[in-house]
């Protein structure tokens, strides 16, 4: 994407947690990378810089993807070399979460996945996360309450 004339679509790229490279044109000044999905280079550039560049976000974000928790149809959490076995409530909320790694997540989100058929008491979600902290702990994840927004999972 050229830079600084795609500065918008940029942003919602990074939003998303899309990789990005950045053509910055010869008389503009740089951005400051983002993140580490984002990367730049001066055009004109060879062809081989630019596929040289591409090619190392690529490895960031398989690295990234590499280390990121995921669930099985079974409910079991592995994230590293470390596993939890959920019960199908706690599963369902960890597959949400897990849908939406680092992003906060609502409670009503939390509960229409928890409980397709109807919507549980309030305790009964507080509980439940209550039991998801503490089996998540074991495998080096954690539930943050987001004051008024929802619940955030995120590696520790």
């Amino acid at each position: 994407m050229s830079w600084p004339d795609e500065r918008e679509r940029r942003q919602e790229l990074a939003a998303a947690g899309r990789p990005r490279l950045l053509l910055v044109a010869t008389d503009s000044a740089p951005p400051v990378a983002a993140d580490e999905f984002e990367d730049w280079i001066r055009t004109p550039a060879p062809p081989d810089d630019v596929e040289a560049r591409v090619l190392g976000l690529l490895r960031r974000v398989e690295a990234r993807e590499a280390c990121r928790p995921r669930i099985d149809h079974q409910g079991v959490v592995r994230h590293g070399e470390a596993w939890t076995a959920l019960p199908p409530v706690e599963a369902r909320l960890a597959r949400t979460m897990l849908d939406r790694f680092d992003a906060v997540v609502s409670r009503s989100a939390l509960e229409r996945s928890g409980w397709p058929d109807g919507t549980p008491a309030r305790n009964t979600l507080d509980v439940h996360i209550h039991r998801l902290r503490r089996r998540l702990g074991d495998v080096s994840l954690q539930v943050r309450t987001v004051r008024a927004r929802g619940y955030l999972l995120e590696a520790v």
